[in-house]
């Protein structure tokens, strides 16, 4: 689903013009963005939890070269589902 889609979906849920349901979302992402630049936990009860983590610097070997890499800390979201949402998703059929 692409950000199109779900405004098309949004706005016919809630019945409202696509215009004011893209204003929301673009709202809510730039709260949520601006939680996790604070290294904030950003969460949904029956969803889950986003949060930033540090990743710590490495080496890496590039397989055919050999050639070492120091790969510099950085920071990386994490996403963690709540048991209500893992809980849906037992049920589905999934396509291996």
């Amino acid at each position: 689903m692409n950000n199109k889609e779900l405004i098309a979906s949004m706005a016919a849920k809630m019945n409202a013009p696509s215009s004011v349901v893209a204003n929301l979302l673009e709202t809510t992402v730039g709260v949520f963005t601006a939680q996790l630049a604070e290294e904030k936990t950003v969460g949904f009860q029956s969803f889950g939890n986003f949060e930033v983590r540090k990743k710590e610097e490495r080496l890496s070997v590039h397989p055919s070269t050999k050639i070492r890499t120091l790969i510099p800390p950085k920071l990386v979201v994490n996403f963690k589902q709540s048991n209500i949402l893992k809980d849906k998703l037992k049920g589905l059929p999934h396509n291996d």
